[in-house]
């Protein structure tokens, strides 16, 4: 999911981004594939971390929260920060705190913990957050405004890329190495000793990343100049005032309940395959099915963006919602192909809901449109709450049974859908 533009304020076109040549365009839309890309990892490394330290479903899902968190707690600031600093900085020191964030994955791996793994996180989706203040914004200004959506939705596309293809290759690598060792059985001397050798393949995978992300850090550096300056102050706004309007307070709600929903799946998706009772997959295999589940969200963004054409967007998501809850329900009391697939298919019901959600909030706000997109985006902290419940629940019951917080996510998301189905003016 991505922060939407309507909700940064004081942005405008710079000359420079005016003519803003295409290759520019393909540098800020590589943000995009990328910051998808690294938050659809902590669904590999959920079930890595959860096997090494031997945590409960809850414990592992403050990778989640301690990741989500980040976007409560910086969006705001970071709006100021990009203000003073300009585009072509605030990337770079986006893409800065990020890679110190996955170069602090080399010592939580060497000393295997995971307090450190959780703070090294956090740092990282601090960086992301910085990122995307900077970058909606910022490629909707590179070129004429005519086709602004047109630059959005083709840099949101591959957003959607990269949460398909980096969990398939974060399998491949994170999880190649299936521990077969229960550390709890070895002599405490031994532990660290253990933990820190099956954890050493995520430190080397962070710190390429690191290597990666401090590069296209020096090449936004190197361009910092071609990208312009905000005018005014650049900030995400969140006037709470607004929840006393309903549709405004139910679309807040509703982007909580989907972020939630839809990580809560994507993190327990893992050691749900794994499972006898569903697909019975290798640890490695289970990860790479992860790209099905995301994959499925961006075959499903073309297919919608087709359908809202046809039907009322209130009503495709009220649809979409029901679907995706009831895949849930179906998975959690089936077994075998289908108990697996039906959960892997939620992906692509998911597609359509986080914009139309977004869209249908704000709809009718007027000049409030920024204010009330504001409050929109810190609902994505959903993202870090609800997923450890979903673990909470797991802990309790079975993975089966923690199914029933995302269609009980789901059935709120699609009362939203119902009750928005006509216009703000309408209504």
């Amino acid at each position: 999911m991505t922060a939407s533009t309507a909700g940064v304020t004081g942005a405008k076109p710079t000359s420079q981004g005016a003519s803003a040549a295409a290759w520019l365009v393909v540098l800020v839309v590589s943000l995009f594939f990328m910051w998808g890309g690294i938050t659809s990892l902590n669904d590999v490394l959920i079930p890595k971390l959860k096997g090494l330290f031997q945590l409960s479903y809850a414990r592992a899902m403050l990778i989640q929260f301690a990741f989500f968190t980040a976007y409560a707690i910086v969006s705001l600031p970071a709006g100021g920060l990009v203000a003073r600093l300009g585009y072509g900085r605030g990337i770079a020191l986006g893409l800065g705190v990020a890679a110190v964030g996955c170069l602090l994955f080399v010592p939580a791996a060497a000393t295997a913990t995971y307090g450190l793994f959780l703070t090294a996180l956090f740092i990282l989706a601090g960086g992301i957050t910085i990122l995307q203040v900077a970058a909606n914004p910022l490629i909707a200004n590179l070129g004429s405004t005519r086709t602004s959506h047109s630059r959005l939705t083709f840099a949101q596309a591959f957003n959607s890329l990269g949460t398909t293809i980096a969990p398939w290759i974060g399998a491949h690598f994170i999880l190649s190495s299936i521990v077969k060792t229960d550390d709890a059985t070895l002599p405490p001397a031994q532990q660290a000793v253990f933990r820190a050798q099956e954890s050493a393949v995520i430190g080397h995978a962070y710190l390429g990343l690191a290597a990666v992300l401090a590069l296209i850090a020096l090449v936004f550096w190197l361009v910092r100049g071609r990208l312009g300056q905000p005018t005014g102050e650049l900030r995400l706004t969140g006037d709470f005032s607004l929840l006393k309007r309903p549709r405004v307070a139910l679309g807040v709600a509703a982007i909580f309940l989907y972020v939630g929903a839809e990580v809560t799946i994507g993190s327990l998706l893992t050691n749900y395959l794994m499972l006898p009772s569903t697909l019975a997959l290798d640890q490695r295999t289970a990860g790479e099915h992860i790209a099905f589940y995301w994959g499925g969200a961006m075959v499903g963004r073309f297919i919608g963006a087709g359908l809202l054409r046809l039907v009322s967007p209130g009503k495709m998501l009220a649809g979409a919602a029901v679907g995706a809850g009831a895949l849930c329900l179906i998975s959690a009391a089936t077994h075998g192909q289908v108990a697996g697939w039906s959960l892997i298919a939620v992906g692509l019901l998911n597609s359509i809901m986080f914009p139309t959600i977004f869209s249908l909030a704000l709809e009718g706000l007027g000049k409030k449109t920024p204010e009330g997109s504001g409050l929109l985006c810190m609902a994505i902290v959903g993202g870090a709450l609800v997923p450890v419940l979903g673990g909470a629940v797991a802990d309790a019951t079975t993975l089966a049974t923690a199914l029933i917080v995302p269609a009980v996510c789901y059935a709120a998301i699609a009362g939203f859908g119902w009750y928005a189905r006509r216009s703000a003016a309408e209504a």
